[in-house]
């Protein structure tokens, strides 16, 4: 599939080899995948400073699915149905948010927030995901509201964000690469007003 430029021939040819497939199996399996990791080794040990706890976040119903979602027009989405998530992308993000913030916060320690224990000094991250998906001009999006809480519940800071990626090649591979740079660009944002904050 295509989401940066139609090419005729190509998509011509693609159709007649998915055609002639479908002729010899039933069922095709389905392409699974991951959001890419965070490159870099968390820093943040036991003896780390500071303390920030990452609830897994609230996403959009759409994007509670198993298939990746591609928005096809300005008000038109399609979740595909042989391109899936390879576990929920709820837990993608959360897991996701937690080393990148470990690679950007080295003096403190990102733990996932279990409602359990709570340090009297530490920092909770909450996020809500409005959007994460391939947009029909071939950009990767990803936008949302996170909020920084004291201990005590108390808001510290409160923001919106938004970020695009533009996809390097066609295809979900390429995708889901670019969905995983523009939950860099969220983390980069997140990681700023926490240091501000603590």
């Amino acid at each position: 599939m295509s989401f940066k430029t139609s090419r005729p021939a190509a998509l011509l040819t693609l159709a007649m080899l998915l055609g002639l497939s479908g002729c010899a199996t039933s069922t095709t399996p389905a392409n699974r995948f991951m959001l890419p990791d965070s490159q870099a080794v968390p820093s943040g040990g036991p003896g780390a400073e500071h303390v920030l706890r990452v609830r897994a976040p609230r996403l959009a119903h759409y994007l509670d699915v198993d298939g990746i979602v591609l928005q096809l027009d300005d008000i038109s989405l399609n979740a595909a149905r042989q391109h899936l998530w390879a576990e929920p992308l709820g837990r993608q993000l959360e897991r996701g948010m937690r080393a990148r913030l470990a690679e950007r916060l080295g003096d403190t320690r990102v733990l996932r927030d279990e409602g359990g224990h709570r340090e009297p000094d530490a920092l909770f991250l909450r996020l809500e995901v409005d959007s994460f998906q391939g947009r029909y001009d071939g950009l990767a999006v990803a936008s949302g509201q996170w909020q920084l809480l004291a201990a005590d519940g108390t808001l510290v800071a409160m923001e919106n964000f938004r970020a695009e990626t533009e996809l390097d090649d066609d295809g979900y591979p390429a995708l889901v690469r670019a969905l995983g740079r523009s939950w860099d660009q969220v983390a980069d944002q997140v990681a700023a007003t926490v240091r501000r904050h603590r």
